[in-house]
Formats: C-alpha cells, sequence, structure tokens
C-alpha cells in the first residue's frame, strides 16, 4: 500500500503560481509514476501531468504544457507541481495517484492507477 498526501493548494489571481506537493509513504520500496489529475465541479476527472519513477520521462496535458513542470525528489518520497501564470480554468481540486506502471498511455489514464490522495482545492479568481 502506498498512502499519498496532497497539500499546497490556495486562492491565487490569476497569473500567479502555486507548488503542490505529494508526500508518500507505506510501500514506497517500489518504483512506482506519479501523475496529477484534477476535477473541476460538474465536469470529469483529467489529465495534468505525470513523471515517471526515475524522472526521466515527464508527460503534460496540452492545457498545462510550459506553465506547469512536474518534479520528483525520490530521497523525500515526494512529487512536485509547479503551476505558473495560472488561470481561472484551472480551478480544480487536484489528485495525485500513484501506479506501477510507466508510459504516455498508461499514465496519462486515470483508470491505471492504484494509489489516490484526498486531493488539494486550488482556485484561480480572475
Amino acid at each position: 500500500q502506498v498512502h499519498l498526501v496532497e497539500s499546497g493548494g490556495g486562492l491565487v489571481q490569476a497569473g500567479g503560481s502555486l507548488r503542490l506537493s505529494c508526500a508518500a509513504s507505506g510501500r514506497t520500496d517500489s518504483t512506482y509514476g506519479v501523475g496529477w489529475f484534477r476535477q473541476a465541479p460538474g465536469k470529469e476527472r483529467e489529465f495534468v501531468t505525470a513523471i515517471t519513477w526515475s524522472g526521466g520521462n515527464t508527460y503534460y496535458a496540452e492545457a498545462v504544457k510550459g506553465r506547469f513542470t512536474i518534479s520528483r525528489d525520490n530521497a523525500k518520497n515526494t512529487v512536485y507541481l509547479q503551476m505558473n501564470s495560472l488561470k481561472p480554468e484551472d480551478t480544480a481540486v487536484y489528485y495525485c495517484a500513484a501506479t506501477a506502471r510507466s508510459g504516455y498511455y498508461t499514465l496519462s489514464v486515470s483508470g491505471y492507477y492504484a494509489y489516490w490522495g484526498q486531493g488539494t482545492q486550488v482556485t484561480v479568481s480572475s
């Protein structure tokens, strides 16, 4: 079992920045890819970004490319999501998730993730 806890959400003005963290505990000896997903009110959960265990491969949704950056510190069992140039449409609950799989297709699909955090709210005001 892997337990994930997100933090760093909050209220920010459009154009501002936030950094989310996803801290893992439990069985962190295995290699896991980690993804961030988000869900806005009335919408389906959508893929935002993902990173492989080594950090050598990262993937981004088109809507966040060039604005968001995912990174990880395996020594701290933590994955980060730096969000810059935030827009009102980025408002959502952000979830991190872990999977033993790899590759863009699987990392971008929520159904392939076995472990999920509780989510953190990000609100961007216009």
